[in-house]
């Protein structure tokens, strides 16, 4: 690269604010929606609907501030009424308890009221008792007939407990409290069951003899119930039943839900109190997939009733943007309270670290949840040393300590594949080439692809046979390889097969980017013109053989300076991308390209190299067709969808 693109990079990074030394001096806004950062258009939609009290569904990538934008929207919600909820005993029937709604704090009062009166009442059933007894017991002494009279005054305050009312029966329960609060509730009900959810009657094992308990007062209350006037937050929408889903479009709708047993192998199923008032604005969130799982009806009612938003992954790299970064690590560092402040120097490079994550030049990363984690790690090792801040070296010692998963697996697939020697990083070979993958979005690995061509196994013509248990996509786009040999080469191929092997993927691939590591493998393949194993490469073919950009470059690049590869080829587009560490920049040489000539003048070797340089010259023009899917395995795209990494090539 450039030096003039590399100083521009650098100079972009830091951050200059002449009040800024350490973050300790930085202003942390006290409301929470001035808190968000980057997603500029979701906050004034979630103004609008906190205002309007608006239904909002929120997809994204996690960690991009979705259930900070819900709690910001409770604090945003205008100042009603609050509510609790009571529940009182139904003398008609026992199975209906009742409901009344009163004034916030009103209902700690009644209760308080009602436990009084009760405690009364049983003082004086109690006194009168006692005196009762004593009359029994000074009887009998008094005609000779202690024994008797004991044993009479023992089966009076047996049988009187018995089947004497209790007092505190009707007592009502306090199931909503909103008792001195002064915003609106939050309730986070991500991942409840049912009975959390809508509410449940515990079960009561004495249901009989006296000993049960009253059904009002097994009663409990569900997150949509606490939620009355305030927010409702569900994340990963999609994973409630189908029927969870319908009985909350029912609450939505009625904006009042009845509370029953959950299971109908417990005592509460027989219970049922009226109406519970749940008027709740609900925030519902997740990843793309959330929409396509969703009930179709509730969906339709948080869109018809209210916003749909997409989250934003990264932000422009603008002076405002890094500012607002610089009070992002002061907020972290604040809401973790355990940690010290962070110097210029170490908001400079969690700010690099920022541009490394986004993956796209001249952007910032806003998975903010992830950044927050590094933020708190080098805030710990700054604290284990003992430092009045934490500085670069600790933010940088940070990195190399909390790798993610992906990272510490992509290290391990490296070793492996040292130890058994499954890519090579020296010498000559024919057909074999060293690929380039990302795996979770934040690791690099090494992906051998080995091409052969033999002679065809079908008299009528030959076929491309891709092995490493390719997915349908994958197998496919393979295929066009095929479509494009005897352009390239001028030989028939009609006659012969192609064997293309991506070495290690033992349970699948997919992904866009192997299309270049594959073309040169069939055409060293095909014409026994050697691959230099010093290089590796990475890129996407167009139809007209330009190289197009792919993701994840500067991780690419990282783990081949690891595994000892010494040039690696990229697409020209992401030369801006590439923001390695220092330590990696002396070990590479990286080469930008443009056109699948440039990647065969780069990688081939040997005196044949300058006919196909010439050969692919000639047929520049030729629409051919080179694309190949992203190149993942599939072990690592369950990791993902199950949310603990990937691998794309």
């Amino acid at each position: 690269m450039d030096n003039e693109n590399e100083n521009t990079a650098n100079e972009n990074t830091k951050v200059y604010d002449a009040d800024f030394d350490t973050t300790e001096s930085v202003n942390v806004p006290e409301q929470l929606i001035d808190q968000v950062i980057g997603q500029d258009h979701a906050v004034e939609v979630v103004k609008k609907a906190a205002e309007q009290r608006r239904h909002v569904m929120m997809i994204g990538s996690p960690g991009t501030g979705k259930s900070l934008l819900a709690k910001a929207m409770a604090e945003l919600l205008p100042k009603e009424e609050l509510k609790d909820v009571l529940v009182y005993p139904n003398t008609e029937d026992p199975n209906n308890p009742k409901v009344r709604e009163v004034p916030a704090g009103k209902g700690r009062e009644i209760v308080q009221a009602h436990k009084m009166e009760a405690r009364k009442r049983s003082q004086s059933r109690n006194m009168l008792m006692l005196l009762l007894i004593f009359g029994i017991v000074m009887y009998s002494f008094y005609v000779g007939q202690l024994l008797w009279g004991i044993i009479a005054a023992i089966l009076l305050l047996v049988l009187t407990r018995q089947f004497m009312p209790k007092d505190d029966l009707m007592v009502p329960k306090l199931i909503v409290s909103n008792y001195e609060k002064e915003h609106a509730p939050y309730i986070d009900a991500t991942g409840t069951h049912a009975g959390a959810l809508l509410g449940d009657v515990r079960h009561d094992p004495f249901q009989s003899g006296g000993m049960e308990t009253p059904a009002h007062d097994r009663v409990e209350s569900g997150d949509i119930h606490k939620s009355h006037k305030g927010v409702l937050f569900i994340d990963e929408i999609n994973t409630l039943n189908i029927e969870t889903q319908q009985n909350m479009l029912t609450a939505l709708q009625e904006k009042e839900y009845p509370i029953t047993g959950q299971s109908e192998r417990s005592s509460g199923a027989l219970v049922k109190s009226d109406p519970v008032p749940c008027d709740f604005i609900m925030v519902a969130a997740g990843n793309l997939d959330a929409v396509e799982n969703m009930h179709p009806a509730l969906r339709s009612r948080l869109k018809g009733y209210g916003y749909e938003l997409y989250m934003r992954d990264t932000m422009e790299d603008t002076p405002e943007n890094r500012k607002d970064l610089v009070r992002f690590v002061a907020q972290e560092v604040k809401r973790d309270g355990h940690i010290p402040h962070f110097n210029k120097s170490a908001v400079d490079e969690i700010i690099r670290e920022s541009r490394r994550r986004a993956g796209r030049k001249g952007h910032l990363t806003l998975k903010l949840r992830d950044l927050g984690g590094l933020i708190r790690v080098a805030g710990d090792i700054a604290k284990a040393e003992g430092s009045e801040y934490a500085t670069e070296e600790h933010v940088i010692s940070a990195k190399r300590m909390a790798r993610s998963i992906e990272q510490q697996v992509a290290d391990n697939y490296l070793e492996q594949k040292k130890q058994y020697q499954l890519f090579s990083k020296e010498g000559e070979q024919v057909g074999r080439v060293n690929g380039l993958a990302v795996m979770g979005g934040d690791s690099g690995v090494v992906l051998p692809i080995i091409a052969e061509v033999t002679p065809s196994l079908s008299n009528s013509e030959g076929s491309v046979i891709a092995t490493g248990m390719l997915k349908d996509i994958a197998k496919e786009a393979v295929q066009n390889v095929s479509a494009v040999i005897k352009n390239i080469t001028g030989k028939d191929i009609a006659n012969r097969d192609i064997h293309i092997q991506f070495v290690g993927t033992y349970e699948g691939v997919e992904g866009d980017s192997a299309s270049i590591s594959v073309a040169t493998a069939v055409i060293s393949a095909i014409e026994q013109v050697p691959v230099n194993q010093t290089v590796a490469m990475t890129g996407s073919l167009s139809v007209r053989g330009d190289v197009l950009p792919v993701g994840g470059v500067t991780y690419k690049i990282e783990a081949a300076a690891q595994a000892g590869i010494q040039k690696i080829i990229i697409p020209k587009a992401n030369e801006a991308d590439v923001l390695i560490e220092d330590q990696y920049k002396d070990q590479v040489e990286i080469i930008p390209v443009s056109t699948i000539t440039e990647v065969i003048e780069h990688s081939l070797v040997g005196n044949e190299k300058k006919n196909i340089v010439d050969k692919l010259k000639k047929v520049s023009n030729v629409k051919w067709n080179f694309d190949m899917p992203e190149v993942v395995p599939a072990s690592i795209e369950n990791m993902k969808k199950s949310g603990t990494g990937s691998k794309n090539a």
